[in-house]
Formats: C-alpha cells, structure tokens, sequence
C-alpha cells in the first residue's frame, strides 16, 4: 500500500468532508445569496429578490462573494466533523464511566431507539464543535456578507446616516481579500469579528442541533429500515436534509440578527457605536427568506451526504482493492 493511500484512508472523513463541501457550497450559493438578502432587505418574496437582483447585477449577483464560503465553509465543515467525531467518543467514553451507559453501543445495537444520553451525547458534542468553529468562520461569513449586500448598502436610499454612504460604497466590487482589508480599513481587526457573540450563540445551538436529529434520525430510519439502512443513500438524504430544516428553524432568528447587525456595521467605522439588534422569536421580520434557508439547506445536505457518503465509500473500495490486487499497488 503506498504512502499516499495510507494517508488517504487515515484521513477519508477529512478528505470527503472538504470535497463535499466545495461542491455543496458552489451548487447552492445563489440561494445562500437570496436568503442573506431578504433576511437584511425588504422584499415582496423569494421571487422579487431573484428578479430585482437579476436586473441590476445579473447572475453574477447571485455569486457575489462565493470565495470567502467555498474556502472557510470547506475548511469549517473539515475541522467541525474532525472536532465532533472526537469530542462524540470522548463525552461517550464519559457517559460510559461516569454513568454506566454504553451510549455508542446503543446507537450501534440493531433495533435500538434514541433515548435521552444518546441525543444528550450527540448534542453535546455538536455544540462543542459549533463553539470552536465560529471563531474560524465569523470573518469569512461577515465578508461574505458584505459581498452579498455591498450593491445594496451603496445605494443611498439605504444607509441611515449620509456620511454613512461613502463607508457603504466602499464595499462595493471587491474581491474577498481588498472586502477584507476594507473591513480592516474601516473597523480594525477585531472588526472582522463583529457579531462574534450572535454567531458563537448560533453555532453552538445550530451545530449541536444539527448533529443532534441528524444522527437520532439516522437511527431511527436504521431500526425502521433494517439491517443496512444506514448506508442507504435515501436514508442518508432524509437523514441530512432532516437536520438541516430543524436547525435553521430554531435558529433562523439568531442568524437574522447577526446578519443585520453585521450589515449595519459595516456602514461605521472603528469607535461608532453600532445599536445592538434584539433577538425576536416568532417576530415576522425575523423570519424573511426562512423558506429559502430551508430549501437551500435541504439541496446543501443532499448534495453534501450523498457526495460525502460516495466518496468515503470510494476511498474505503479503492484501498480494499489495492490490498487483494499487489499488482495494481501504486509506487
């Protein structure tokens, strides 16, 4: 076995996480694109905001700051699995000697059902790895949003205060490394973790949530489907597009707040008080582009599991073949 299949085979979940990631993320951006724009903007709905952003930015509209997300959600979705599978078997391991319950042979054993140190455990973990990943994600995501919006805040019409405008337009028509530095420019390092607390608050619940349904709801669909349904692409689909909906649905309020205060900003520079945003549930504007979020995010897990599931599977056949065939044995 080579060097390089070695390597592969240590680090598959790592590998088919980052390529899963990129393609995910590319697939489904425009959406991304509409949904952060409704969330800071008003619209008639979903299909105003495709029209209106059609006609004054064309398709490019749609992919404005895709950069940024390709390289952090790729490099967040890598280090996230790596954190989560880790901590999964540390607080197990936990459970287990603390407790006297076997939680990963549980979930493990044919017919079982999620109980409370099973969803605990996951949860748990997940939250563990929505916290550390936010500090690696919230200045790609805050230049994504800028990219995002930057036509819009340039537009007079939309900045409150006058001599907010020519910070605004200053946004307008970078590419992710000058949106940046002008992030920089105008707030200073530490701006580039504006909203660090809304979005360490959305993580943590997100990403402990998201794990949470979807390994409770993969065990659910494994005893109901029998032996194998586990590795059974429709069930990893319904299992992922599951997590992705419940998660958004809980959190969208915190995300729609992030967003707008990190929209708002943008249009200061560093020592201006910017007006904290309240966290609103069950509050209408709190929710604009909640069906795009959830639409997006049901296409980004299909997409993402299906190929992440393949790839694993892949990697895994093609070391199996390597072994029983010496011949083909790379050098």
């Amino acid at each position: 076995m080579s060097n390089t299949t070695r390597l592969l085979k240590r680090y598959r979940v790592e590998v088919a996480a980052s390529a899963s990631s990129v393609l995910s993320t590319l697939s489904t951006f425009p959406l991304d694109s509409v949904k952060t724009r409704m969330q800071t903007y008003k619209y008639a709905g979903f299909l105003d905001c495709v029209r209106q952003t059609y006609q004054t930015e064309k398709l490019r509209g749609f992919f404005r700051g895709v950069t940024a997300p390709m390289a952090s959600i790729t490099l967040v979705r890598t280090v996230s699995f790596s954190i989560y599978q880790n901590t999964k078997y540390s607080y197990s391991g936990w459970v287990k000697k603390n407790f006297g319950v076997d939680v990963m042979g549980h979930v493990s054993a044919q017919g079982s059902y999620p109980n409370f140190w099973t969803v605990a455990t996951f949860g748990a973990a997940g939250a563990t790895a929505g916290f550390c990943i936010s500090f690696i994600a919230c200045p790609f995501e805050l230049t994504k949003l800028s990219a995002q919006v930057s036509v819009l805040m340039a537009d007079k019409k939309n900045c409150p205060r006058p001599e907010s405008h020519a910070i605004a337009a200053s946004y307008q028509n970078k590419g992710t490394l000058k949106t940046l530095g002008n992030i920089v420019k105008h707030r200073g390092f530490r701006g580039l973790y504006t909203g660090l607390k809304l979005h360490l608050l959305r993580d943590t619940l997100g990403t402990g949530t998201y794990f949470m349904t979807y390994e409770s709801s993969k065990q659910l669909l494994t005893t109901f489907g029998g032996d194998g349904t586990h590795s059974n692409p429709l069930a990893v689909l319904v299992a992922g597009g599951l997590c992705g909906i419940v998660s958004w649905a809980l959190i969208y309020p915190v995300d729609s707040a992030k967003s707008i205060y990190q929209r708002n900003s943008l249009m200061y520079s560093k020592g201006q008080k910017v007006e904290p945003v309240k966290i609103e549930f069950f509050k209408k504007n709190m929710y604009r582009g909640l069906g795009v979020s959830m639409g997006r995010s049901c296409a980004v897990n299909a997409v993402f599991f299906s190929s992440f599931e393949f790839l694993k599977k892949r990697i895994k056949a093609m070391d199996d073949q390597v072994q029983q065939d010496p011949t083909k044995r790379l050098q």
